[in-house]
């Protein structure tokens, strides 16, 4: 079973960064999943799968996956691209665009 090491991403809802910076290790599935006759509900027998651990850096999250022999895949994050925008823009004179009101 292999572990998958990543930061989490940011909500598509939301525009702050909040619950951005920790990292996560979660494992990945040993066992496929079954489904209740009785209820209908989805489940299995493997309960690491379950599990989602947070760190507050890389190399905590690594050093964990080490200690314990867990083989992990590791998912670095993408740089974000930040494209300052004014507002004054929208009514420059030398504007490329139509104007739209």
């Amino acid at each position: 079973m292999r572990a998958r090491i990543y930061r989490q991403a940011k909500t598509a809802t939301q525009s702050g960064q909040a619950n951005t910076h920790d990292w996560i290790l979660e494992y990945g599935q040993t066992q496929p999943r079954q489904q209740d006759s009785l209820m209908g509900w989805t489940g299995s027998r493997d309960t690491r799968s379950q599990l989602r651990l947070q760190f507050p850096d890389r190399e905590s999250a690594v050093a964990y996956a080490d200690r314990h022999a867990v083989p992990y895949d590791m998912e670095l994050p993408v740089a974000r691209v930040r494209k300052p925008k004014l507002y004054a823009d929208n009514f420059r004179y030398d504007r490329v665009q139509n104007w739209t009101h």
